[in-house]
């Protein structure tokens, strides 16, 4: 076991500032969840902030999805569904942010079911939701790395738009992001990932910084406010339908967020701070992404070139700027943005499958139930995060609508994940949680509710196609890998049915230390 000393020289100067005593109690919370402390507790809270926003990067990955709800309705179904979306998936995180604060762990939303699940379903409860979480994570992952190589490919087809560039290609490109990817992952020491992630989050806010004052310097001539309000949907698809598909494409801005959960063990006093890292998350997020698609959508002069381009914010910088060059210099810029977000996908994959694996969650669990000596993380189940990846990416060679695929999967399997331990809540088990900082009060009920029926809802249009009619070559796989996802799951669930252990509480423990701590 690590003790305080030895933590203290591993990390950054705002954790060492903390007492023995606060690491103590950190480590006494662990302990009364039945887990020992493994990790250095190296992240602070602004880098923790760093790699929960690297991940979602809201007006990153608006700008990498826009294109869809653009497609439904134009300007209004963008803008208005972002928005919307912010406040339904806001009132998601509320919910997870409270289960934080009362039970800290990388397991996260598995651990939580184990604990408050009834005794005679605790484990299968578990089990689904933490394999469930597992894949969340990995698809996420796969999301946002595939977009890399699908924006430095766009860059090359906005230079040679005669280049008949084939789906495989751009997977081969995505190969090589993953790649790049993880070097940082093994180059930072772990100690350092703190600092390395609030580069990440330093980066992005100048980034939308630069990319916003570019843009509004250089279309003020082009200027149409008229986009805002303007339904020019393409999609096949009636106003109604098109208003509420833009909302479930919004929730990629924000749902990611909730990575915060999986370093609960590697940040001090993560009862209190993941709760904050969560809501400024979300604070953040909706500033950036709105006034971003806001001044995009202004700056759009001819609305079926961004419909037909190949990286529809790409085609916007163009007709915005009226320079090939800016939209490039533009493009790369995020290219190499959407590039920096890698590594903290990679972390936070990483320490969910480590985590479930410590609680013999996955196949040969004692292999991958390891932390690596020398660099301090779990490299296992990095490599393994990776393999997955690469993968699932092949997804992308079967269809031409699989980024949506990927996309929509990422988002319905982290909301599964969020939301089964809160629809726990709701059938009358709030009185189950122990004492915490975070607490929803006579508003619980309400936000796990909400959460529940928010998550039927948004599943069954995660499930229609994008466009009308459909073909083959363009229909939404989601329910096929939603269906062969969960049969795998049931398969793994029959080897691993007695194999696998939730953790063991000391509710009078966890009590106090939670009031304490």
């Amino acid at each position: 076991m690590t003790d305080t000393a030895d933590i203290k020289k591993q990390v950054p100067y705002e954790v060492e500032k903390l007492s023995d005593e606060d690491l103590a109690l950190d480590d006494a919370v662990l302990h009364a969840q039945g887990h020992r402390p493994e990790l250095a507790r190296s992240f602070s809270w602004v880098g923790a902030i760093g790699l929960s926003f690297s991940i979602a990067n809201s007006w990153l990955g608006y700008g990498a999805t826009f294109g869809t709800p653009l497609a439904y309705g134009g300007g209004p179904t963008t803008l208005f569904g972002v928005i919307i979306a912010a406040v339904a998936q806001w009132i998601v995180l509320l919910g997870l942010a409270e289960l934080c604060s009362a039970l800290p762990s990388s397991g996260g939303q598995y651990h939580f079911t184990y604990i408050l699940a009834p005794f005679r379903y605790r484990q299968f409860a578990a089990y689904t939701v933490g394999i469930t979480n597992v894949i969340a994570w990995w698809v996420s992952a796969a999301s946002g790395i595939i977009y890399t190589g699908i924006s430095a490919f766009g860059i090359a087809v906005f230079w040679y738009p005669n280049f008949q560039h084939q789906r495989w290609q751009i997977y081969l490109c995505y190969v090589f992001v993953v790649i790049l990817t993880v070097i940082p992952v093994f180059a930072v020491p772990q100690r350092r990932y703190d600092y390395l992630t609030k580069t990440t989050f330093i980066l992005s806010i100048t980034g939308f910084i630069l990319v916003l004052i570019a843009v509004l310097v250089t279309e003020r001539s082009r200027y149409r406010p008229e986009n805002l309000t303007t339904f020019q949907g393409t999609s096949g698809w009636g106003p109604a339908p098109a208003w509420l598909l833009s909302i479930t494409m919004g929730q990629y801005c924000y749902a990611a967020i909730g990575a915060v959960t999986h370093i609960a063990e590697e940040m001090p006093r993560p009862g209190r701070r993941i709760p904050l890292v969560i809501n400024l998350g979300v604070l953040i997020g909706v500033m950036t992404a709105v006034p971003w698609i806001t001044v995009m959508l202004c700056g759009i002069q001819d609305m079926d070139a961004v419909h037909r381009a190949f990286i529809p914010s790409m085609e916007v910088y163009y007709q915005a700027t009226g320079s090939k060059v800016a939209a490039t210099a533009l493009q790369s810029f995020m290219t190499f943005l959407y590039y920096t977000c890698g590594p903290s996908q990679w972390i936070t994959s990483s320490r969910i499958a480590w985590a479930f694996s410590r609680d013999n969650g996955l196949p040969f669990s004692h292999y991958w139930n390891h932390i690596d000596p020398k660099f301090n993380i779990p490299v296992r189940t990095t490599f393994l995060s990776i393999s997955f990846c690469l993968l699932y990416g092949l997804i992308y060679i079967a269809s031409t609508t699989a980024f949506n695929c990927i996309v929509n999967m990422s988002i319905l399997f982290l909301n599964i994940s969020f939301t089964v331990p809160q629809a726990i809540l709701a059938t009358g088990r709030r009185d189950k949680l122990p004492a915490r900082s975070f607490n929803l009060g006579r508003w619980g009920y309400a936000v796990n509710i909400f959460s529940v029926l928010w998550l039927i809802f948004s599943g069954i249009l995660f499930c229609f196609p994008t466009r009308l009619p459909t073909s083959a070559d363009s229909m939404n796989y989601g329910s096929a890998v939603l269906l062969g996802v969960y049969t795998l799951i049931m398969l793994l669930w029959l080897e691993r049915r007695k194999k696998f252990t939730g953790p063991k509480i000391n509710w009078e423990a966890l009590n106090t230390s939670n009031k304490l701590a």
